[in-house]
């Protein structure tokens, strides 16, 4: 029985002192060294005090900033302990309901845009957390901002230009846009 137990026990503990504590131990080392800012939330500060992260949506609700995904994270929007989405499916009379109701509140924000509304703007991102939204999302919230903050829709487009992400190495994905990031922006330009 000692042959077989002793074995055991010191290949658990080996194992656990490797992936239990060095492994764990190195790679938030390393992750620290290269790659400190996302390690740490990719937190955005502005006067020294955080105001959010750049990798977790934000909930902005008036006119004068963009809006974001929606989010179907629970108890509240973009809830970062609560990840997750909703898992309704196309013909689920629920998502149904929300996005007619999404909809609806975009119209009424800017009722004299006849752009097609864009589907990222009315259905909330698998994770529920989505800080990005497509280029055209932004491109159709433009003119309503640009009224709002009283500026010229060229210098709003100007700013969505300036904080386009382009597809991954360049053929991934498609050209996104940081809400957080770009709404930070309009505020500078109007200081």
């Amino acid at each position: 029985m000692n042959t077989i137990v002793r074995p055991a026990l010191v290949l658990f503990a080996a194992l656990t002192v490797i992936c239990g504590v060095a492994y764990p131990l190195a790679t938030a080392g390393i992750g620290q060294l290269a790659f400190s800012h996302e390690v740490n939330g990719s937190i955005v500060e502005q006067g020294g005090k955080p105001i959010g992260s750049a990798l977790i949506g934000q909930s902005f609700t008036s006119p004068k900033y963009f809006w974001g995904r929606p989010s179907a994270t629970a108890p509240m929007a973009n809830n970062g302990a609560g990840s997750g989405g909703s898992n309704q499916g196309p013909t689920n009379p629920a998502l149904v309901d929300a996005v007619k109701a999404r909809i609806a509140a975009l119209k009424d924000a800017d009722p004299g845009n006849t752009r097609a509304i864009p589907v990222d703007l009315v259905t909330a991102s698998g994770s529920g957390l989505d800080p990005e939204i497509s280029l055209a999302a932004a491109i159709y919230q433009a003119p309503r901002v640009a009224r709002v903050r009283g500026l010229p829709l060229a210098q709003v487009e100007n700013a969505i230009a300036k904080v386009q992400k382009t597809a991954y190495i360049g053929f991934f994905g498609e050209a996104r846009v940081n809400v957080l990031e770009l709404n930070l922006a309009l505020d500078a330009m109007q200081k």
